[in-house]
């Protein structure tokens, strides 16, 4: 199943990008994909870690929460930067993750360093340090929202 989903990822991602569909170039594309397939398959990278399919259906929340959180960080780094006062609080703070899957810990710190104003500095085992330009976003990120959202989102919770 992970196979059929990464063929058709490949194929409607290069169809995009392509923008010409004659039989020559469909024809190259699809030799494309059937070749990138059998080289995963042979490097064995389509599994649950290397293709996550399972986390979809998930995504369809997460993702559009991810965004806003990142829209809301933009706006208050862009304050802060427009203030003529400059008022930073450089702040490095340790968050545990509650993920389960290296997956699920991967998800967590990307979502972190998306958001701006923090920045996943490690990641060490199920250990986060994690740099933010106020005392304000580092005690964000410690409340644990995106800690529990993540979790969700991986299906663990």
């Amino acid at each position: 199943m992970r196979y059929v989903s990464l063929g058709l990822i490949l194929s409607g991602f290069w169809l995009v990008l392509s923008g010409h569909y004659t039989v020559i170039t469909v024809t190259a594309g699809a030799a494309s994909v059937v070749g990138a397939l059998l080289l995963a398959a042979r490097m064995k990278t389509v599994d649950e870690e290397g293709h996550p399919v399972h986390l979809l259906p998930r995504a369809v929340t997460y993702l559009p929460w991810l965004a806003r959180e990142i829209m809301i960080s933009a706006w208050d780094v862009t304050k802060i930067i427009l203030n003529p006062r400059l008022p930073i609080s450089p702040t490095l703070i340790r968050v545990k993750a509650s993920q389960k899957t290296p997956v699920g810990i991967t998800v967590y710190a990307n979502s972190i360093t998306l958001t701006p104003g923090t920045i996943s500095a490690r990641v060490s085992g199920h250990e986060i340090l994690v740099h933010a330009i106020t005392r304000d976003g580092a005690e964000a990120v410690g409340e644990g929202t995106m800690d529990r959202r993540v979790t969700k989102f991986e299906g663990a919770s």
